[in-house]
C-alpha cells in the first residue's frame, strides 16, 4: 500500500492531505502549533518524500504515519522525555 502523501493544503482550521492510494486525510491545525502560526503562503511551500511532508522555512516535518496514528506534533513530548 502507498501512503505517499501526494498533495498537502490548509484551510483556516485544518491540514489536509491526499495519498497516493486515494484517501484524504484531515487534521485540526491545533495539532501542529508552527503550521497554525504561519501564513498561508508559508503554508503553501511544503516538499514531500515517501514518508511524509516538510516545510523547511518552518523547521517541521509531518509523517504520514503519525497522521494515520492520530499523533500531533510530538516535540513538546521528546522535550519532556529527554
Amino acid at each position: 500500500m502507498n501512503i505517499s502523501p501526494k498533495r498537502a493544503w490548509t484551510d483556516a482550521d485544518n491540514l489536509w492531505v491526499e495519498l497516493a492510494d486515494g484517501r484524504t486525510l484531515g487534521v485540526p491545525l491545533v495539532w501542529f502549533p508552527r503550521l497554525r502560526a504561519a501564513t498561508s503562503q508559508q503554508r503553501a511551500v511544503c516538499e514531500f518524500s515517501a514518508r511524509g511532508i516538510h516545510w523547511d522555512a518552518l523547521d517541521e516535518d509531518i509523517s504520514i504515519e503519525g497522521l494515520l496514528a492520530g499523533q500531533g506534533d510530538l516535540t513538546r513530548h521528546r522535550r519532556e522525555v529527554a
